[in-house]
């Protein structure tokens, strides 16, 4: 290593590369590894050591064979561009929905338009004001609002009309009717998605964890399968995710047949067939990591803010107080019987009888 340059040129050096058939052999035996930069140490040519000028180190020839690591990088980026299965990425949600935000700012800003009276309550030193939407139990009403919202901005924004023939309601309608072209050819309101998604889940019974699921659900299909969400395809797409999120997160799930009684026109054959595809199309993928669905909550939360959609706050009472204090002691209890039970499994003494700690000195 230090700053020598080595190199394996030989086509024998590795079983793998006697395997390969065809054109490509050719390339990756006079493939070359650089396995650090830097000024190469001068040794006489041996008869067995290929000379200098049978190296080619120039770019574009095919004759460099990439590090594990870089040919794994395009794959870690992938993953990483992915918000529905990377913590790190940024919701695709959010990002469209900013667009329509620095309009509406700049608009404001320009016509001179006063914020008017906040309806946003903040925290003083007297009054502490709190909404019941948390992460681990989120507001129902509001939290479909701002998945719906997340929904609208996906049609409104949305880069084309890719779609499949198996979420198209144009092949496969939901309703007996017939829907006129021209409904199609509008994007639909976000009140109107809206009663969709909260009749369905009212019916169903279904929780707000559900609704944040079946988001991710919908980002992941979109991203996986390379297809938009628009008028033609919305209804079906996110009547799809609601089912398989219904499933993954609640132990008692709805049945495919629950929802023909919901919407009295759809058959199970139908639903059983969306449900076959829908999972295809995730590469059967429906694990959803808590940083993720972390993520989602918060941005939704953001969303909210930005879209004036605020959660309902109310000041701090002594009950609700001491409820919280009860909790968080009950969570902080069952820490330290973990920490306690931990250090007893790393004892290895026989005489070692407890750990001495002494009290931290603040300054």
């Amino acid at each position: 290593m230090g700053n020598t340059l080595t190199c394996c040129v030989s086509p024998n050096a590795s079983p793998k590369l006697g395997r390969r058939a065809g054109p490509a052999e050719a390339d990756y035996a006079s493939d070359i590894y650089e396995a650090a930069a830097g000024d190469a140490v001068a040794v006489a040519p041996s008869p067995d050591t290929v000379e200098p000028a049978e190296l080619d180190f120039g770019a574009g020839e095919g004759h460099h064979l990439q590090h594990i690591s870089d040919r794994e990088m395009p794959d870690d980026l992938a993953l990483e561009s992915n918000p529905s299965d990377h913590p790190r990425a940024s919701t695709i949600f959010l990002s469209k929905s900013q667009t329509d935000v620095r309009e509406k700012r700049k608009s404001n800003h320009l016509n001179h338009v006063s914020p008017g009276q906040l309806t946003k309550k903040y925290s003083s030193c007297s009054t502490i004001f709190l909404d019941d939407s948390t992460v681990s139990q989120p507001n129902l009403r509001t939290t479909i609002k701002c998945v719906t919202l997340a929904i609208y901005y996906h049609i409104k924004n949305r880069d084309a009309n890719r779609s499949l023939d198996i979420f198209d309601e144009r092949s496969h309608p939901l309703t007996r009717e017939k829907v006129p072209e021209e409904y199609f050819k509008h994007d639909p309101e976000h009140k109107f998605i809206y009663r969709f998604v909260r009749t369905l889940f009212s019916a169903a019974q279904l929780t707000a964890e559900c609704a944040i699921v079946t988001l991710v659900y919908l980002e992941r299909l979109l991203t996986y399968a390379e297809i938009d969400i628009c008028p033609t395809n919305w209804k079906r797409i996110v009547l799809g995710a609601i089912l398989l999120a219904s499933k993954v997160w609640d132990d008692q799930a709805v049945w495919n047949v629950d929802y023909c009684q919901i919407l009295k026109d759809i058959t199970v054959e139908d639903m059983n067939e969306m449900e076959r595809h829908f999972l295809e199309l995730l590469q059967f993928n429906i694990n959803v990591p808590a940083s993720v669905y972390a993520k989602y909550y918060f941005d939704l939360r953001s969303l909210a803010d930005d879209n004036n959609l605020n959660f309902l706050f109310s000041p701090l009472s002594k009950e609700r107080a001491q409820n919280l204090e009860a909790i968080s002691r009950l969570c902080e209890d069952k820490y330290k019987d973990l920490c306690r039970a931990a250090m007893r499994r790393s004892f290895s003494a026989d005489s070692f009888i407890g750990i001495q700690r002494s009290n931290a000195i603040l300054s």
